[in-house]
């Protein structure tokens, strides 16, 4: 089974996703609107991508109340 590696880094608002594992011999490849990506410099395979500017969407949880006895 493989593994994806996912890292989120708040401050600098990027989302970087790996199916393989990062080497020291990768490559990136801009490919517009904030889309990185990331190949195996010997293969040529994608290995992975980063999203720029990702700021995760606050989702709101529907809560209901409900009385004791009622």
């Amino acid at each position: 089974m493989a593994h994806i590696r996912v890292i989120h880094d708040p401050i600098g608002e990027t989302l970087t996703v790996y199916w393989k594992a990062p080497s020291q011999d990768q490559i990136c490849e801009e490919t517009g609107e904030g889309v990185i990506l990331i190949r195996d410099r010997q293969t040529g395979e994608i290995i992975g991508f980063e999203r720029l500017y990702y700021k995760p969407e606050v989702q709101a949880v529907p809560v209901e109340t409900v009385e004791a006895g009622r």
